[in-house]
């Protein structure tokens, strides 16, 4: 955007003057204290992180800040404000993208854009040169006459933005705008957010990727409602100097590593990073354990610099440990072939449009397989039809050996999938929903009430098993949908976007159960849209625009973006010189 169309009111009041002042700030819910005193400042000219794990009370602060709830205790103002005196002054100064943005999704972009400038009070047929300023900053101009419902999720978040600035406002809050974008898009994000700083616009960005906060100039770190640091990432992650360490070249063995590593008492926290495994020791702990896990599996131990997610798992008391408890339980897998999955020239078209286009891969027993690639590049497609949700318009797939042309059901018996888009039943509880998934998979009696209490125990769903999924918290509905898809301990397991939205200690947590199902000979296909995560893949496929454009160990696809600007490229940098390699106009339409 120009300077011109960006907050006037802000430039006059400087740089790192006060835009936002939070004073001892309370909220409840019930008997749930959300807000607990919190005392903080945001200011003009920055990008403030408001980061903290699922319940933190991110959100309710979000929406205090917006006028949208009162506190009940303290006092928030504005662009001098204040949030409940002069609401209707906080609608005008502020711009909210919430969460779960209300795109009407039969409606194109710029109907969209038109109903949110006349909700604003603007004449939306008076305003002509403000929205092609906004079309033309998110890049969103050849698609104005698209359905929103038909754009990926990057140009969604890019709609959500425009709307959300269309009354130039001087302070605004976006509520996890990054959640189910892929790296390409997010980085797009980040050009148009900085923009808006550089012309002194205070941005609030919440979000659960750490990589991200770590880019913010200023972060609030929220944890059950209390606020527990304010200030420059940098300071946290300098907590944690000489505490960081990685076992180099682990290989095949690095998840039994991983496992041993975390339930050392010095280990705060550990997670795989392509071939070694990274490990955090806790405050005042010595090197020797860890040394000595090194030197009985033969690698080398060596310091690395902190980042900002091992200070935020460790302030936060460390992760969840190395055990799955799901998988202790579970007998090995005993498949009688080495290949779990497999596809030969994979195609699905819908009409003119090919989603899918000649795919092949096999996937061996054990392995854990990721399928990385931009908003639309064609990765859930291939998953409902590996599932047997989505017949291939040309090509084949087999799953456990079953041919999913001729033996859909014997396959589907054979293998669990957690949707991308969250597949429970709204209308049923939690004990229903699981009810109802041991009955779609043939549990029956006390076999069935052993396994339905398992998931339970596992998941730790007992205080919800009245509620319906939506009444949970993200980190539980996603629980809830992964042990609903291991109800019949599938050998197969494919989880589109399993931990999307929650937070790192959540993901965590997954993924010491994806670990420990593998190391059963369990065989995993994921998605995700966290980089980090793909580096716990053997093998990552890379797909864009319905194409493999890649297969290979997430170190061998890191070691094909090293350049000279880039002689350590991290697995999101590989990720985007593969897609920008193989379609450099992906960008500008992503």
């Amino acid at each position: 955007m120009s300077a011109r169309s960006a907050n006037d009111a802000a430039r006059r009041r400087g740089k790192d003057a006060i835009a936002v002042a939070i004073e001892h700030v309370g909220k409840r819910f019930g008997k749930i204290e959300a807000l607990r005193g919190l005392d903080a400042t945001i200011r003009y000219g920055r990008l403030t992180g408001l980061v903290g794990p699922d319940g933190a009370g991110k959100t309710t602060l979000m929406r205090i800040m917006t006028g949208l709830l009162t506190p009940d205790a303290g006092r928030v103002t504005l662009a001098g404000f204040d949030v409940v005196e002069d609401n209707d002054a906080i609608h005008v100064a502020s711009g909210y993208m919430p969460q779960r943005f209300g795109l009407y999704e039969d409606l194109s972009v710029m109907e969209n854009m038109r109903l949110y400038a006349r909700l604003r009070g603007m004449d939306a047929d008076h305003h002509a040169e403000l929205f092609d300023e906004l079309l033309d900053f998110t890049r969103l101009g050849p698609f104005t006459t698209r359905l929103a419902g038909k754009l990926s999720g990057g140009m969604k978040q890019k709609l959500g933005l425009a709307c959300a600035l269309m009354a130039r406002p001087e302070v605004l809050l976006l509520d996890e705008p990054g959640v189910g974008v892929d790296p390409v898009s997010r980085q797009d994000l980040w050009r148009m957010v900085q923009a808006l700083i550089d012309e002194g616009m205070a941005v609030v960005w919440s979000t659960a990727y750490l990589d991200e906060a770590e880019r913010c100039q200023s972060v609030l770190l929220l944890n059950q409602g209390r606020l527990l640091f304010d200030g420059p990432p940098h300071e946290l992650t300098a907590q944690l100097e000489g505490r960081s360490f990685r076992l180099e070249n682990v290989g095949a063995a690095r998840r039994a590593v991983l496992t041993e590593a975390l339930g050392l008492p010095s280990v705060s926290d550990g997670v795989i990073q392509g071939a070694g495994v990274r490990v955090v020791l806790r405050a005042d702990a010595e090197t020797e354990q860890v040394q000595a896990l090194a030197d009985r599996t033969q690698v080398q131990l060596a310091a690395v610099p902190a980042r900002f997610e091992d200070a935020f798992i460790d302030l936060l008391g460390g992760g969840p440990g190395g055990a799955s408890a799901l998988a202790e339980r579970l007998p090995p897998v005993e498949l009688g072939t080495d290949v779990a999955v497999s596809c030969r020239h994979l195609t699905k078209r819908f009409g003119d449009f090919t989603a899918t286009d000649s795919v092949s891969f096999e996937v061996r027993k054990g392995e854990i397989f990721g399928l990385l690639g931009p908003n639309g590049a064609g990765k859930s497609t291939t998953f409902k039809m590996l599932c047997g949700l989505l017949k291939p318009s040309a090509g084949e797939a087999h799953v456990v050996g079953h041919d999913l042309r001729r033996a859909t059901g014997a396959a589907k018996g054979q293998l669990g999938y957690m949707a991308q888009k969250f597949s429970l039943y709204g209308l049923l509880s939690v004990r229903q929903n699981l009810e109802f998934s041991a009955g779609v998979y043939g549990l029956e009696g006390s076999f069935r009430r052993e396994r339905i209490g398992e998931m339970i125990d596992t998941f730790d769903l007992g205080q919800w098993l009245s509620a319906t999924p939506d009444a949970l918290p993200l980190g539980h509905r996603q629980r809830l949908a992964l042990a609903c898809s291991l109800m019949h301990r599938p050998p197969v397991l494919f989880l589109d976007e399993p931990t999307s939205g929650v937070d790192p200690i959540t993901r965590r947590e997954f993924w010491t159960h994806i670990n420990g199902l593998a190391r059963k000979g369990v065989t995993i296909m994921v998605t995700t849209h966290f980089m980090d995560e793909a580096e716990y893949c053997d093998r990552v496929a890379m797909l864009s625009r319905a194409r493999l454009i890649a297969l290979d160990t997430p170190d061998a696809l890191k070691r094909m973006a090293v350049a000279p600007e880039r002689p350590d490229p991290t697995m999101e940098d590989a990720f985007i010189h593969l897609v920008e390699s193989a379609d450099p106009e992906l960008e500008v339409a992503a």
